[in-house]
């Protein structure tokens, strides 16, 4: 066997879909197929369950992508670390995001301290930040919820309270504090779904005892407030973002009844060897998360609740 035969299980073992991991690895179906069968002749054991055109990876496949993944992220660290001792070290810093975290404020301090600094930030569901974690695309995700696992360092950032937005002139405008089941039959706006925040916001409806009613969904926290702004909803949203709007902004509502809160954490895999620059970062972080939040003592213009 070979690292290109191990890549290869790696991909489909990822997918479990041998037509997407062929797509993926730009190589045709029937010749990954010969690849992977070939694999498990020289292991003697197989490595996926089949039935029909399904494959699901088995006991001992886990076990072989469990030793394969070690194996490629050793190889990674061992690239890094050459590029560190000639001094070549990356000084770009690689993210994924799904929440409203402020990250401007956060770049804005780092780089006044290394100002030599490049960032590459994505953006995407749970899921898809998971797997650009584990497959070195990115080496570190602020998210929420949290991202967890085998292997991941994930350290609690802050702890923000979700809000109700209504927008002026709304019948509820005038209040400052509401329980949810009172939204039941109000029109909402949203995140696409696979985001955290529209996961956790229809689990908050579901448990206040209704399913929202969703007109409009997006992956852009901006169109949202905007669409409450202009009476076509109304959103379940973290008031961490309402620091920085700088139009007309909607009103927020304390929601009594469910406690309506989320985690922001930091994940990393523990034993990926990361340059000093996103070690710093990291670091930088978790010190001045807190000067970041919001919570409702104070209101997004600064007066009190």
């Amino acid at each position: 066997m070979d690292l290109l035969q191990l890549k290869y299980f790696q991909t489909v073992a990822r997918h479990e879909h041998m037509t997407r991991a062929a797509n993926e690895l730009h190589i045709a179906q029937p010749s990954l197929s010969k690849v992977i069968t070939r694999l498990e002749n020289d292991l003697g054991v197989p490595l996926f369950d089949r039935t029909g055109r399904q494959i699901k990876l088995n006991q001992f496949g886990k076990v072989y992508l469990n030793r394969v993944d070690r194996i490629f992220l050793e190889l990674e660290n061992g690239k890094r670390e050459l590029a560190n001792m000639l001094g070549n070290e990356n000084t770009k810093i690689s993210l994924a995001m799904n929440n409203l975290f402020s990250l401007s404020k956060i770049l804005e301090g780092f780089l006044k301290l290394h100002p030599n600094t490049s960032f590459r930030q994505t953006i995407g569901s749970t899921n898809k930040m998971q797997q650009q974690l584990l497959d070195g695309y990115v080496d570190i995700c602020i998210s929420s919820p949290p991202i967890e696992g085998d292997g991941i360092e994930c350290i609690p950032l802050i702890t923000e309270e979700i809000f109700l937005i209504v927008p002026h002139g709304h019948k509820f405008a005038d209040r400052s504090e509401i329980d949810l089941i009172e939204a039941a039959n109000e029109q909402f706006i949203n995140f696409k779904e696979g985001f955290g925040i529209r996961d956790l916001t229809d689990k908050l409806c579901l448990q206040a005892g209704f399913t929202p009613n969703i007109v409009f969904e997006s992956d852009i926290a901006l169109n949202l407030l905007d669409l409450v702004n202009n009476n076509l909803g109304i959103a379940l949203l973290p008031i961490l973002q309402l620091r920085d709007w700088s139009e007309r902004i909607p009103v927020p509502l304390h929601i009594k009844d469910p406690i309506c809160n989320r985690v922001i954490a930091l994940s990393y895999v523990k034993d990926r060897h990361l340059p000093q620059t996103t070690k710093r970062f990291i670091e930088y972080i978790i010190n001045n998360s807190k000067k970041f939040n919001i919570n409702r003592e104070n209101s997004p213009d600064g007066s009190s609740q």
